[in-house]
């Protein structure tokens, strides 16, 4: 019975190809947007780590008052190791991009430096070869190294020779010693070679010294809460034996999906909650369609039961039409689906775990979800309607031959669509006007004409200070370079070092704490970025054992200075040992940390960045863009055994900061235009179906001298009302909606009152317009050519 019914419902769909193309389509484009930003929910933040049991695995970080640390201490992650009682294993890592010298040119390959038990951690041994052994963790050991499987592939053709064999970066080559499998997905997706850090060395005993992200593995049935518990005892134990800076530093444990995820999640689950209301959207068009298919199906259903049809056996037809439609709009859907996901991939570039968004089986089962969903919601009502009719009634009348009825459940449906429509509308408006505040933003530095990159370096080359600093000097002989710095971090990108500070000629106790950004900045900074100097002097290329060189932005010196000059004062880190910092110069607060963030207090701290892969900054006098080949060919030739990487103009780099927000916004924005879209052809198509019933009342109302201005200013009214009354209750919804939003706006209040009244015209005006072509057609019937027909 159900393959006749199928059958049926099939050549009654084919007889009304406009129809059913319409229906596909309009749930092809619901299903498969729903589908697309489900695929990236289910690989962001439903399916777990790919690693074993990787529910168990979290990130610990250590914190201290007085100082952002970007890590862990070697010795205090042995002893973190060697005192718990709740971690199966505890490990670190930390990376860095190096140049590898063996092959004909340099090439970039970026490494991971890890302490002992890493591949424990993640419980993914080597596809070929072995792990590391004790002895390489030790100092004086060999120089052993794991490398992917990508590289394996690139550099060694997938030959298993390659175990033995060296890779060489500086005067350091390292012997391979294993291949990890291709299903390894590193935390650092990038990282392509694993290095075993020494433990025992002199420079990795001091407490003060601090680089590795920790990452723990629980035992089994151990939750968060026990082992934060349990490793907060653990350091109060190691604070009471060393004192400073254990005693300073508390512990935090989290779940390392939760870290990598960050705010992500928030974007997503706001991507669905859109595709979700454009999925209802689609299904009460469809509803609408189908109860006006149903309506002129009265005669049929009529005649089937006069022929002795059970209720019961219609109502499953008309139920089957709707899964035929709605299995043909979720098979058109998956490919819409399949081409947006490689879309979203492409555009998604920086969000997290966005390499594993895929069409698996999964997807496909949740799209047949959908289609199954979508048949009730938009099949049980015609269904029961159109199965409830007299059937005599059906059978001694014609449909045009009677006034039509209100059809109330028609007008509903178009209103409900109108009023999530607007909701979407609101949402896109105020993220767009958020990202054009942004836009708006002045970093208070000049993005215009600077290159920025970074050159391949590592802690084994030696004096790095030494080396940048003749690199800034080779830089700036370069034909189109006007100045050249660098920095620990590129200006504008999110970043956080906050610092406590303690002024040495002494402060009343009764000022507050100085909590200050760090950023370190070679001579030539403000010069390049054009930060204003408003008093005192800049950077200066010297070195003095007895003080380092700073500047402070504005803020600081009115929130610790208030009314006297800082100039001159010195300051001291939070290491004891630190060389005292002296306040030179002064100038005009920039958003270092951000353009999305308040100004906050900075100290600059003069002096080139002794690190590995340090940021570069040159300003060009023309285009920044014009001078990469130049560039490259330049430093090749002065350092040829380094290579230059990630190499952007600072105008791109900060668009690149805010990629997200514009991703966000782009899609709620297609998003909600799809949805007012459907809304107007849902209205256009109920007000003309409501035109093609009333016929013969026009015809009779035209015959008797009714004015045709009047009938199009009747029908537009209709429209127009069911509308206003939609956006009504759309604004209401927004409300609630807008609540959801708030930590995603920047510049702009949730109840932004000219986007929410914008939204409320654009739709009316919308509405209006769709309303107009039935009007005017039911004006320009023809009374005696209607009446004739009837």
């Amino acid at each position: 019975m159900m393959l006749q019914n199928i059958r049926v419902a099939v050549r009654s769909l084919a007889r009304t190809p406009a129809f059913t193309m319409a229906v596909v389509l309009t749930l092809a484009l619901g299903i498969g947007a729903n589908s697309a930003v489900f695929s990236a929910i289910d690989a962001v933040l439903l399916k777990p780590l790919p690693f074993p049991e990787s529910e168990r695995l979290v990130r610990i970080q250590q914190h201290n008052a007085r100082v952002a640390e970007p890590g862990v201490a070697p010795v205090r992650l042995l002893d973190w190791a060697r005192m718990n009682s709740t971690f199966q294993t505890i490990t670190g890592y930390y990376t860095q991009d190096g140049a590898e010298t063996s092959g004909e040119l340099p090439e970039r390959v970026k490494q991971a430096f890890v302490a002992p038990r890493f591949l424990e951690v993640w419980g993914a041994p080597p596809a070929l070869g072995r792990d590391f052994t004790d002895a390489e963790f030790r100092f004086g050991g060999s120089f052993a190294a794991i490398i992917s499987d990508r590289l394996w592939r690139r550099r060694f053709n997938a030959d298993p020779a390659a175990i033995g064999k060296q890779l060489r970066f500086a005067q350091t080559s390292y012997t391979i010693v294993g291949v990890m499998p291709a299903s390894f997905l590193s935390p650092d997706r990038e990282v392509e070679m694993w290095i075993p850090v020494f433990m025992d060395a002199p420079y990795a005993q001091s407490r003060f010294n601090v680089w590795f992200t920790v990452v723990g593995r629980l035992k089994p049935g151990v939750v968060v809460e026990q082992a934060s518990a349990n490793l907060a005892s653990v350091q109060a134990a190691l604070g009471r034996e060393f004192g400073a800076p254990d005693s300073d530093l508390t512990v935090s444990i989290s779940s390392l999906k939760e870290t990598q995820v960050g705010r992500a999640g928030q974007s997503l689950w706001l991507l669905f909650g859109a595709v979700s209301v454009l999925l209802l959207i689609a299904c009460a068009n469809i509803t609408a369609l189908l109860l006006a298919r149903a309506s002129r199906r009265e005669h049929d259903v009529a005649v089937r039961y006069s022929l002795g049809a059970a209720r019961g056996a219609v109502v499953l037809q008309f139920l089957t039409e709707s899964f035929v439609l709605a299995l043909a709009g979720a098979a058109v859907g998956l490919a819409l689906a399949f081409a947006a996901i490689h879309g979203f991939r492409v555009l998604a570039f920086n969000f997290p775990r966005a390499d594993e968004i895929t069409l698996d089986l999964r997807i496909v089962l949740y799209t047949l979800g959908c289609a199954a969903a979508t048949t009730l919601l938009c099949g049980i009502v015609p269904a029961v309607r159109g199965s409830r009719r007299d059937a005599r009634s059906s059978l001694a009348s014609a449909s045009r031959t009677l006034v039509s009825s209100r059809n109330p459940i028609q007008w509903t449906l178009v209103g409900a669509q109108i009023a999530l429509a607007v909701v979407l509308l609101a949402g896109a408006g105020l993220l767009l006007k958020s990202l054009l505040a942004l836009g708006r933003v002045s970093p208070g530095f000049d993005v215009t004409n600077v290159l920025t990159f970074r050159l391949t370096g590592s802690w084994a080359e030696g004096d790095m200070r030494q080396r940048a600093e003749r690199t800034l000097e080779f830089l700036e002989t370069i034909p189109g370079i006007e100045r050249a710095t660098l920095g620990f971090t590129f200006p504008g990108a999110p970043a956080e070092y906050a610092t406590e500070l303690t002024v040495l000629e002494g402060r009343p106790g009764t000022e507050p704490r100085i909590n200050a950004e760090t950023r370190f900045v070679a001579a030539g900074y403000f010069d390049v970025m054009r930060i204003p100097l408003l008093a005192g002097k800049k950077c200066r290329e010297r070195r003095d054992p007895a003080y380092i060189e700073a500047l402070v932005n504005r803020s600081f010196a009115k929130a610790y200075f208030p009314g006297e000059d800082p100039i001159g004062r010195n300051l001291r880190l939070p290491n004891a040992n630190a060389t005292p910092v002296r306040i030179v110069g002064v100038v005009e607060d920039a958003l270092e940390a951000g353009i999305d963030r308040a100004v906050a207090p900075v100290l600059y701290r003069c002096g080139v960045s002794a690190q590995p892969n340090a940021a570069f900054m040159v300003r060009t006098h023309n285009d920044p863009t014009a001078m990469v080949e130049t560039l490259r060919r330049k430093l090749r030739e002065f350092e040829p055994l380094r290579s230059v990487y990630d190499i952007k103009s600072l105008e791109e780099r900060l668009s690149d900061a805010f990629a997200q927000n514009r991703l966000r916004t782009l899609l709620l924005a297609f998003f909600a235009a799809t949805a007012v879209s459907l809304a107007c052809i849902g209205l256009y198509g109920t007000l003309s179906y409501f035109v093609s019933v009333r016929r013969r009342e026009i015809g009779l109302r035209l015959a008797l001298g009714a004015v045709r201005s009047r009938i199009i200013g009747r029908f537009m009214a209709r429209g127009v009302a069911v509308a206003a009354f939609g956006c009504l209750i759309g604004l209401t919804l927004t409300a609630a909606f807008t609540r959801v939003l708030s930590g995603l706006l920047f510049g702009v209040s949730p109840w932004d009152p000219a986007t929410l009244t914008g939204v409320t015209a654009l739709m009316l005006a919308a509405a209006a317009a769709a309303s107009c072509l039935p009007s005017i057609r039911a004006a320009r019937l023809e009374p005696m050519q209607v009446l004739r027909d009837e």
